[in-house]
């Protein structure tokens, strides 16, 4: 007589053990923050002003180590895993982690990452929201996917659902554009130097630079500008109107990030190019607050400082449901990239690391690069090498 389908499930239980193992708590043994200069382009002392009113005084943004740097977060477990994550905030933020963060770190699993992020968020809340903390909070979030991945065997992007694209259009932002071009880049960013303060002098000198770039890249590439902040809303209509003849892709941070309705003007009243900001803004919050105000039409949030690729991913759906483009601001780091690539409204990726290899750390977190995309790794992680020596 045949078995019953009865028989065969209790004959199975009755073959298993009585329980099986728990696995071993992933379990974080220690936390570090370590400040890195990953572009070379800060000044460590303060520099000498004309006077009271120079407004030099409002584009100094300290010395590296404290505020305009990075740091990397290094997450070690009792398994012999390490996860490194880059974020943002220097010395400052490396403080926030090792007297306070760490406390919620060590011991516990490394492999709730959503649940630590929402815990972090509110332990910072009543001195966080934005800025430092969140930068501090991003470079944990990315160490922690980097563990996740390492854990698994996969690239973090595997574990985000996978790529939907095989390469990603890489734009180069800086001033060597004859260099980026011999280089492969097909998209262009130009950093713009003048605004309110050098008055119509100023204005001219934009369009000259605009006009001598898209000379050089030729008709069929794109460009951009990034105006660092330094407009206002009169400026920025001005000039986008002066710029038409050049087909810029998007306008960058004309106005201050604070600006949200200043902002929803310009995206009502500006033709052609996009207004793209967002680098300054944090979590989805920040973003939410934008959406809801139509005040952003390229979403540009930085992974090593919105709140990382937790935040990240988050920041992208809510610009995917309003059918908008993100372009995360240096994309072309490795814990930028990974969201990039499993993002259907990501088209493309900014230069990290190609024109500025300054150090060990920056060469060890530059993406794969070829002919002016960039492409996947396989490594376990975000792919990023690191060692102690790096850091000295």
């Amino acid at each position: 007589m045949r078995p019953s389908r009865r028989d065969l499930v209790f004959a199975a239980a009755a073959a298993a053990p009585a329980f099986a193992a728990p696995a071993e708590k992933l379990t974080i043994t220690s936390v570090r923050a370590i400040p890195v200069n990953v572009g070379g382009l800060f000044q460590r002392e303060a520099p000498k002003f004309t006077s009271d009113f120079d407004p030099a005084r409002s584009r100094w943004f300290g010395p590296f180590a404290q505020l305009a740097g990075a740091i990397t977060v290094e997450i070690k477990t009792n398994r012999g895993l390490t996860g490194y994550g880059l974020g943002g905030g220097g010395g400052a933020a490396a403080y926030v982690i090792e007297h306070h963060l760490a406390g919620l770190l060590v011991g516990a699993n490394a492999s709730q990452v959503e649940l630590l992020w929402e815990q972090l968020y509110n332990s910072t809340l009543f001195y966080g929201r934005k800025g430092l903390p969140i930068m501090a909070i991003s470079g944990i979030d990315n160490a922690l996917w980097d563990i996740r991945g390492k854990q698994a065997g996969q690239p973090v992007h595997a574990l985000l659902g996978g790529p939907t694209k095989d390469k990603v259009l890489a734009y180069y932002t800086g001033f060597e554009v004859e260099k980026a071009l011999e280089l492969g880049f097909r998209a262009f960013k130009l950093p713009i130097r003048h605004g309110l303060a050098q008055g119509r002098e100023g204005m001219d000198a934009i369009v000259s630079q605009v006009r001598e770039a898209r000379k050089k890249i030729g008709p069929s590439f794109e460009l951009m500008i990034d105006c660092l902040c330094q407009w206002d809303v009169p400026y920025t209509l001005e000039m986008a109107d002066r710029l038409r003849e050049f087909r810029l892709y998007f306008i960058e941070e004309s106005l201050s990030p604070d600006n949200v309705e200043g902002y929803a003007r310009l995206c009502r009243e500006v033709k052609g190019p996009l207004i793209a900001h967002g680098e300054h803004e944090y979590t989805r919050y920040g973003f939410a607050d934008l959406l809801r105000n139509r005040a952003i039409q390229v979403l540009q949030p930085d992974t090593t400082w919105c709140g990382g690729v937790t935040e990240l991913r988050r920041i992208g759906a809510l610009a995917a449901a309003e059918s908008l483009r993100m372009i995360p601001h240096r994309g072309g780091s490795p814990y930028g990239l990974a969201v990039i690539l499993t993002s259907p409204n990501c088209p493309m990726a900014e230069s990290f690391g190609i024109l500025e290899r300054t150090n060990p750390v920056m060469a060890a977190m530059t993406s794969r690069f070829e002919k002016g995309y960039y492409y996947p790794s396989d490594k376990p992680g975000f792919g990023v090498e690191l060692s102690e020596g790096m850091f000295q």
